[in-house]
């Protein structure tokens, strides 16, 4: 798979010189991205697209290209695959819709024929595209201004509906998270998600593959990849279609039956794979799983200045099966001496709402020491007068360290908004809220205690 991340030519088969045409607006995007490879526009009516040669056929190209999009109707794109079956082009996405999805399953399979005929791999159709955020190929069909493009990153994403991931890539963009590689699969004709998955398996740019599905081609194939993958790389799945509801949208939305949740959850759990119940879950693990390192075991510590925030982190370490971590005796005989005795020095260790900056350095500082603490909430309320902007650089000291898991938990408007952005631009994520934070400090124990 790898033609169709880092191939040096493509061919846009269907380019318009209609702003409004999904041709024009792939042609654009590869155009307007860092991509260093050839890009050949095939249209029969025009010389020039956006100021680039036009070729009117796929014979016309002068080179062998090693990868095309398609974007003509679906009647058409049958011709379009079988010139590049002709003309040696082993590698296609396929962004045209119209095939079984609505029912035309007659035509899908026609377009089967031609792919096995010529031995092709093909991404579709149905497809929204796929993203190299390193080599910037980009064939996606969704224009920049609407659809940001993240920088790179080790974050992967395979998914089954374009929408999902097109939503998800403009909303990591946003919050300045890097992507490695997307891919859209769609109706899957070919190449499918265990494909996807064990290619990402072996790229060295994907740390973390999330992988969004409604259905699954080949299940038994499926579990065996997954259970290789996630011994190396967690594995974070959503599935479409958990209900009666949801799987009828499923089967008409890429033609896929969609199935039993609850088997589902139990392949997926035997495969390795880290289950997110919602997109909001799925999103959250993926980016704490990327930064994270292995803790030594379950045991959490939560640092707070606020006693309520601390109550209810104790409430979701224990949801979570997590454990409630406790002092060592020096430990707490150190920060006896240091803090005032309104501070009791028990879990959760509640700096009260005079904590200033110091406060707060001292107590990490004790606990990164502390065996027998595995993991660190640290819950920042920024409304207390008392602490200062310092505090972004003493926590990003203490994550540096790489001493144990550091999980960062801040609610608030604009002035908090703007110290948790500091931080996430260090690479460190922050959770608005303790339930979500220890929710995803659960997926990190879970990948690392795993059987590897």
């Amino acid at each position: 798979m790898k033609a169709f991340f880092k191939a040096k030519s493509i061919a846009v088969i269907g380019a318009s010189r209609n702003p409004n045409k999904v041709g024009h607006v792939i042609l654009k995007n590869l155009l307007e991205s860092d991509y260093q490879g050839k890009v050949y526009p095939v249209n029969p009516n025009a010389s020039y697209l956006l100021n680039v040669k036009c070729y009117h056929a796929v014979a016309a190209l002068p080179h062998k290209v090693e990868l095309a999009v398609i974007a003509v109707p679906a009647e058409q794109s049958l011709q379009a695959v079988e010139d590049c079956g002709k003309h040696h082009i082993k590698n296609i996405v396929m962004v045209t819709a119209g095939f079984a999805e609505v029912g035309n399953h007659e035509l899908e399979q026609r377009l089967l024929k031609i792919v096995q005929k010529y031995k092709i791999n093909l991404i579709g159709p149905n497809v929204l595209g796929v993203y190299d955020a390193h080599s910037s190929l980009d064939t996606l069909f969704l224009p920049r201004l609407r659809l940001n493009r993240p920088k790179p990153g080790s974050i992967s994403f395979v998914c089954q509906s374009g929408a999902v991931g097109s939503a998800t890539l403009d909303l990591i963009a946003k919050q300045g998270y890097g992507c490695a590689k997307f891919i859209s699969y769609g109706n899957a004709l070919t190449i499918n998600e265990t494909d996807c998955i064990e290619y990402l398996g072996q790229d060295p740019e994907t740390k973390v593959i999330c992988l969004y599905i409604e259905g699954i081609k080949q299940g038994k194939r499926f579990m065996e990849v997954c259970k290789k993958v996630s011994k190396k790389k967690p594995i974070v799945a959503v599935k479409g279609g958990m209900t009666q509801a949801g799987s009828q949208a499923a089967l008409s939305h890429t033609a896929s039956l969609a199935g039993s949740g609850e088997i589902y959850k139990a392949a997926f759990k035997q495969s390795g794979i880290l289950w997110a119940e919602s997109l909001e879950d799925w999103f959250d693990y993926a980016r704490v799983l990327e930064k994270s390192i292995k803790p030594k075991g379950e045991k959490v510590m939560i640092i707070t200045n606020g006693g309520g925030y601390g109550i209810l982190a104790a409430d979701a370490v224990e949801k979570n099966k997590l454990k409630m971590a406790s002092f060592q005796p020096r430990t707490r005989t150190a920060l006896q001496k240091k803090f005032p005795r309104l501070v009791n020095i028990h879990n959760p260790l509640d700096l009260v709402g005079d904590a200033d900056t110091q406060r707060y350095a001292d107590a990490l500082e004790a606990c990164l020491e502390d065996k027998n603490i595995d993991m660190i909430l640290l819950i920042v309320l920024y409304q207390t007068p008392l602490i200062t902007s310092d505090i972004v650089d003493v926590i990003k000291e203490a994550y540096d360290q790489k001493k144990k898991p550091l999980f960062i938990v801040s609610t608030g408007g604009d002035f908090t908004e703007l110290h948790k952005r500091s931080l996430e631009e260090h690479g460190i994520p922050c959770f608005t809220f303790p339930e979500r934070a220890v929710q995803a400090m659960k997926v990190v124990v879970d990948f690392y205690n795993k059987e590897q």
